[in-house]
């Protein structure tokens, strides 16, 4: 378990974060690119709404200057049905307009779920193609983050900002063109408030973005420290480190309470403010129509030529209501809009990461022997051969024996520090070789370039003489068979889980397989037998039953190269023994390498592999390395005096 780095200091103040220019326009990208027709649908319905929402001041304007014609020259019948018509109209078109809405709103429901669907796929397809260094260097909390936090951020922006900020941008437009329509004075006065608001905006705004996007950080951070606390949890117990992991985390949920509650109080101080800088506008614009009628000589400067009257002052007073509740809208909607950015950019991040190059060419099939020739065939014969396809346009098929060697090589989890200095060995067909060494050795670094789990710096590795670089890498790890010290098993039943050796395996492969691991027989008692269903990681099964499902895992996918890493580790001594015997027939005829800390477990090894420091400084069978009396031999006998 590692520990946090709990000592991270914050961003400094004076380096704001902020969105990459062009994640919104991908995000937008990505939508239209799905849900071209629904969105251009969902856009006409905004704009109706939009234009329903707005109308009600015109109609307004029309009814009051009907009302003060009817004063004026008395009324009729004629004004009556008039403004009995507006008002029937106008009704009309609000209803249209709840229907705009209500659809705008079910078409945005689906879209937005069915982006999120489409991205959640893309994100998950996209970490399938990572190399393990990926997850070798991030938390896999953080990364777990993704799917929740920054998706649900996306799904605020799809389904209620952006369309929410269309709608406001819409209605501050047609606003903009009616209130010029009604009065250029007054229009100007409203111009001067948008100052003052743009200003608060940049300012409160800038401040609530720029602590949002260290919030979003900041939870990555906080999930990824409670999941290795969660996997952890009996080391912690075990070793008392309750306390300190309670101020480890305390440290880590205080700088996200610190971020958060940044974010938050300014995001909510904004729309008081700016809902008061409204309020403030829609008074004074009140006082200035009034003084604007009550004063002799003033002409009304507009496009409709009215007159200055109540006509058209309280049509605009209702106008200048709606532009500022708009602008609130905008300013608040830029707040999510920030945090779902940071969300997005997150994601993109994990999306934009380089996926694992695949340059090989040479490709596993299935082939038979026909008059001493290899021939390809679709079929499964038992027999697998390499289809090596060549620049001058031949192909050559070579039978897949196992015959794996290395030829100085040299590897570094990173370009500065070599883990492994010029190693050279050779496994033949059907040769069991064991690497012993101490911790840090490199016993499992030579099995994780074997895999092609990282590339080597220098040197090769060759696979029936071929070089592993020019092998496809689903081909060449369909061809090797792994069982690690650290037991994975899914969500499922115990057959399906021996199953993901070899998907297409019969049920009568699976129990053969377990038989051979030793499984068996623990899998019969088990409540359901094969149809047991097993959860998290096979927390219903002791560490010994998960491990002899990893071997028996292995044992169906019927690889010509297996490796061992501790496979045994987890199983008691007399259990061990058993195993053993299936594992020797499981290895008859295969290339295996074997990683053991129980030296009493590779004594029948071909070759035994003495590694220090990254190097091989003993090699030979285990009688030539004890009369050597070297490091096996002080391994073995625990005799440390030389």
């Amino acid at each position: 378990m590692t520990k946090p780095n709990k000592k991270q200091p914050p961003m400094p103040h004076g380096k704001r974060p902020k969105p990459k220019k062009g994640t919104l326009k991908r995000i937008l990208k990505m939508l239209f690119a799905e849900y071209k027709v629904m969105l251009i649908i969902a856009i006409i319905c905004v704009l109706f709404s939009t234009l329903a929402s707005t109308s009600a001041s015109l109609f307004l304007n029309q009814i009051v200057a009907r009302i003060e014609e009817g004063l004026k020259i008395g009324w009729n019948n004629g004004a009556s049905q008039s403004i009995v018509s507006l008002i029937a109209i106008m009704c009309g078109i609000y209803v249209l307009g709840i229907i705009a809405s209500f659809t705008q709103a079910r078409i945005m429901a689906v879209v937005t779920q069915g982006f999120l669907n489409s991205t959640r796929k893309k994100m998950f397809s996209k970490m399938q193609n990572l190399p393990i260094k990926y997850f070798d260097t991030h938390p896999h909390g953080d990364t777990m983050s993704y799917y929740t936090n920054d998706i649900d951020t996306l799904r605020q922006l799809v389904s209620q900002a952006v369309p929410s900020l269309i709608m406001s941008a819409l209605t501050i437009t047609v606003l903009v063109a009616y209130m010029f329509y009604l009065s250029i004075w007054m229009t100007l006065v409203v111009f001067g408030a948008v100052v003052i608001m743009m200003f608060v905006v940049k300012h409160v705004g800038g401040n609530s973005s720029k602590y949002f996007l260290r919030q979003q950080k900041a939870i990555g951070e906080t999930e990824g420290f409670i999941e290795e606390m969660m996997s952890g949890q009996k080391v912690v117990q075990v070793f008392n480190h309750e306390e300190e992991c309670c101020k480890d985390f305390d440290e880590i949920n205080n700088r996200l309470f610190s971020e958060a509650s940044k974010a938050h109080s300014f995001a909510n101080i904004l729309m008081p403010i700016m809902g008061n800088i409204g309020n403030i506008l829609y008074v004074f614009i009140a006082f200035i129509g009034g003084v604007l009628i009550l004063t002799p000589g003033v002409t009304n400067v507009s496009l409709s030529g009215q007159a200055l009257g109540l006509a058209v002052v309280i049509p605009f007073i209702n106008m200048t209501r709606q532009f500022t509740n708009n602008i609130t809208q905008i300013s608040q909607h830029f707040n999510h809009i920030i945090m779902a950015l940071a969300g997005a950019e997150r994601i993109f991040e994990l999306m934009d990461e380089e996926p694992e190059v695949d340059e090989g060419y040479v490709t596993l099939v299935n082939a038979r022997e026909v008059n001493g020739e290899i021939v390809e065939c679709k079929e499964r014969t038992g027999m697998w051969a390499w289809k090596h396809p060549h620049e001058d346009g031949t192909t050559t098929y070579t039978k897949l024996m196992g015959d794996v060697r290395m030829e100085n090589m040299d590897f570094g989890y990173t370009p500065e520090k070599l883990v492994l200095h010029d190693v050279t060995l050779y496994a033949e067909p059907g040769q069991k070789v064991a690497f012993v060494g101490a911790t840090g050795a490199g016993k499992t670094t030579v099995t994780n370039l074997i895999n092609r789990f990282y590339d080597v710096a220098d040197g090769k590795i060759r696979y029936d003489g071929i070089n592993i670089n020019k092998i496809k890498k689903d081909d060449l790890r369909h061809s090797l068979g792994i069982v690690l010290q650290e037991t994975n098993l899914f969500t499922g039943t115990v057959m399906e889980n021996i199953r993901y050796g070899k998907l297409d395996a019969t049920d009568e492969e699976c129990i053969a397989a377990a038989k051979l691991a030793n499984a068996h027989d623990f899998i019969t008692r088990l409540p359901e037998g094969y149809d047991t269903m097993l959860t998290s990681n096979g927390s219903n099964l002791s560490q010994g039953q998960r491990q002899l499902l990893s071997i028996a895992r292995c044992a169906v996918a019927d690889p010509p190269v297996m490796i061992l890493d501790e496979a045994t580790s987890s199983i008691d001594t007399r259990t061990e023994v058993i195993v053993s015997k299936g594992m020797d027939a499981l290895m008859k005829g295969r290339t295996v390498f074997v990683i053991a800390h129980r030296l009493s477990t590779i004594q029948n090894s071909d070759v035994i592999m003495v590694l220090e420091n990254g190097r091989i400084i003993e090699r030979g069978n285990h009688d030539k390395l004890i009369e050597e009396q070297g490091k096996y031999y002080q391994l073995y006998t625990g005799n440390f005096a030389k």
